[in-house]
């Protein structure tokens, strides 16, 4: 969360990615930063016991909610 925040204020497109487990420690650093509503991708917990293909669907997942954050879209 922080990468991304700090891209976005030196005017790069970024996109937070975190686990479900970790939406309140990024809503936390979003505020400590400054950044209060800041969106971000979450993806389902945990990641490392998932299986490969459980692994990839995330990803594609979030390859399309990335892809709505940075263009700004609605939620």
């Amino acid at each position: 969360m922080h990468d991304a925040i700090i891209g976005e204020q030196l005017g790069l497109p970024s996109a937070g990615i975190m686990t479900s487990n970790f939406v309140s420690a990024a809503e936390l650093m979003a505020r400590a930063l400054g950044a209060e509503g800041t969106r971000f991708v979450v993806i389902e917990h945990p990641i490392s016991s998932a299986s490969p293909e459980a692994l990839a669907e995330r990803a594609r997942a979030a390859a399309v909610d990335c892809d709505a954050v940075l263009r700004g879209a609605p939620r």
